[in-house]
């Protein structure tokens, strides 16, 4: 059987924030349920379970701790499709208060910009419309 990745699970401070950031990034997330579990999921066009939790990492690793110091210790990226996209959804973060890391910009790769979540986990949005049908 070929290995597939099935769940990313985001461990995060604060469970409200880190949905809200998602869902404006443009995901389908449900919203938080209030005296529910601690956690949210999100399965992906792809088949792969977005899992938003404050406790995952914790109740299967007693050893576990958050990570300090700088940088992202997560980076996640979603492929928007239109140059376009990457541009809106990159403003419409910033403009909310999110911090931008990367702005708009053709890397040497795909169309790209980085922007962080509420837990500092930077979010890769790319297009790669040099590398569509319609492009040729």
């Amino acid at each position: 059987m070929e290995l597939q990745l099935s769940m990313v699970v985001l461990e995060v401070a604060d469970l409200e924030a880190s949905v809200r950031f998602y869902q404006r990034l443009g995901l389908d997330i449900p919203d938080v349920v209030p005296g529910g579990r601690p956690v949210v999921a999100h399965r992906m066009g792809s088949g792969v379970t977005l899992l938003i939790t404050t406790s995952f990492a914790s109740v299967y690793d007693p050893t576990w701790s958050r990570p300090s110091g700088s940088g992202y210790s997560q980076l996640l990226e979603f492929y928007v499709g239109e140059d376009s996209v990457v541009d809106s959804r990159w403003a419409e973060l910033v403009e909310a208060g999110y911090v931008g890391r990367m702005p708009p910009t053709q890397t040497v790769g795909p169309y790209a910009a980085i922007v962080e979540d509420p837990d500092g986990n930077a979010v890769l949005l790319t297009s790669d419309e040099a590398a569509s049908p319609e492009a040729s």
